[in-house]
């Protein structure tokens, strides 16, 4: 499993735009969740440039579990729901990560639990504005093959209602947790009214902010 998670580990060797960050002594894992098309993905990502630091896909990993059975997300979660084995894997992983590294971004359902040291960040998005962002992603080419058969907003929509009912039922079962419950979180943010550049400044001002009250 290490070897395929390191795949979705990106590495910034040169850090850049640190704003005075990287001069701080004070270490931190941030933890990103949040709801379907809140943009968590695409804040992880910008914050791992900014920071020059690593970030760790967990549904990535779960993703490419999935296609070597042959098989959707969807369908994998749905497996999920009575073989713990499709999440203990990633999440024994990320409890480790969280244990022997420091300084990286890791974007995950459970990491905040797994990694309870972590700044945790929750972004929030109304369901249908989640949907239609989704949608317009897939629409682009290089991710249309990740359509995975959805038609239409309506059915974007479905299935992430559809995700997030599979992500209660097993993360309930096997851990008792709510990984949507906002209090589990140090910091929540509404993305619904924000653009990515918005997003990604509200999360970086709340890094800052933790990073001065930690060092």
């Amino acid at each position: 499993m290490i070897q395929t998670a390191r795949a979705y580990a990106i590495q910034h060797n040169r850090p850049r735009n640190l704003n005075n960050l990287s001069k701080r002594s004070t270490s931190m894992i941030i933890a990103l969740s949040g709801t379907p098309g809140s943009g968590k993905s695409t804040v992880g990502k910008k914050l791992a440039d900014h920071l020059g630091w690593p970030r760790y896909y967990i549904g990535g990993i779960r993703r490419e579990m999935a296609r070597k059975r042959g098989m959707t997300l969807g369908e994998y979660n749905k497996l999920g729901e009575t073989d713990p084995s499709t999440d203990r894997e990633p999440d024994e992983y990320q409890k480790k990560l969280g244990e022997t590294h420091d300084n990286f971004i890791i974007e995950g359902r459970t990491s905040w639990y797994f990694i309870p040291h972590a700044f945790k960040i929750f972004l929030d998005v109304d369901e249908h504005a989640g949907a239609e962002r989704v949608w317009k992603e897939l629409q682009k080419e290089n991710t249309r093959n990740e359509a995975a058969g959805l038609q239409s907003v309506e059915d974007v929509l479905q299935s992430h209602r559809e995700r997030k009912h599979s992500d209660a039922l097993r993360y309930k079962a096997y851990y008792n947790i709510d990984a949507y419950d906002p209090k589990q979180y140090d910091v929540v943010i509404d993305t619904t009214s924000l653009n990515p550049d918005q997003v990604f400044n509200e999360v970086l001002k709340t890094v800052k902010k933790a990073i001065d009250k930690r060092g």
